[in-house]
């Protein structure tokens, strides 16, 4: 069975974009893009929302350009394996490999992919994440932290999602982000 995890880059007050949907802010450099590649390795099928997919699918051509650097030729190769999955009511065609379109987010779809999976899935985007998590599929919460504060935007975590968390790794890179890992152990109710 695959774990399915929520991972993201964040700014320190809990930002994954500020207010006018940028997230310049939190382009990692390559010792963070490395770490990210060594986790997100195990992925077997990426769930995305329609503008997680939208920025992610420069990964189909990203390694071709002439300054890419080793990470991102890694992380290419990484996400063009992987399957993915879109959750969108508008989108009439990808412009990806091994990717299909799915109008709407259904956790027992997702259960069943992952009760059927061997290998890992990862969730991005605020809104599927937040589905995710309410729906008590995410085993796993990953932050990149990095030392920004962007004021306002689109939350990491949605509002009124309440779990207990164990914290499984931290780390510190040379650039200031810290990464913070936690396997979600169940919801506040005991459940």
């Amino acid at each position: 069975m695959g774990q399915l995890r929520y991972s993201g880059l964040i700014s320190l007050d809990g930002y994954s974009s500020d207010a006018g949907g940028d997230f310049g802010w939190a382009m990692p450099d390559e010792e963070v893009h490395a770490a990210i590649n060594d986790s997100e390795r195990p992925t077997g099928t990426y769930l995305y929302g329609r503008r997680m997919y939208e920025v992610m699918a420069a990964w189909e051509t990203m390694p071709t350009e002439p300054d890419a650097t080793a990470p991102h030729r890694d992380f290419a190769g990484i996400w063009a394996r992987a399957r993915k999955v879109v959750y969108s009511r508008t989108l009439d065609t990808v412009s990806t490999e091994r990717t299909r379109i799915e109008r709407r987010f259904d956790p027992d779809a997702v259960r069943r992919l992952l009760e059927s999976s061997e290998e890992d899935l990862s969730i991005g985007g605020a809104g599927v994440g937040g589905l995710a998590l309410r729906g008590g599929l995410v085993s796993e919460v990953a932050a990149y932290v990095f030392p920004v504060t962007v004021g306002g935007g689109t939350k990491f975590l949605p509002d009124g999602f309440r779990a207990h968390l164990e914290l499984v790794e931290e780390r510190r890179f040379t650039s200031g982000v810290v990464l913070l890992r936690y396997r979600v152990l169940h919801g506040p109710d005991g459940s």
